[in-house]
């Protein structure tokens, strides 16, 4: 059995699978094709383990220092 995982942009949605929070960073593993999701920090903390057994590594933690447009009335 294959999974397929859709080539997407992360939402607020998307929760760590460690610990809850936003995830920002999306993997998916070689081997089985499963898909993890984690924060930042988390990221962070399994890159060097997850990174070489993964086949795609989407990283969105650059919109934590994007700043976003206020409207003023």
């Amino acid at each position: 059995m294959t999974t397929a995982v859709a080539d997407r942009t992360l939402n607020a949605l998307d929760r760590c699978d460690r610990c809850g929070a936003q995830a920002y960073v999306r993997v998916v593993l070689e081997s089985s094709g499963g898909e993890l999701l984690f924060c930042g920090h988390h990221a962070r903390a399994v890159e060097a383990t997850l990174k070489p057994l993964s086949s795609d590594w989407h990283d969105e933690t650059g919109k934590l220092h994007q700043k976003e447009a206020v409207e003023i009335d």
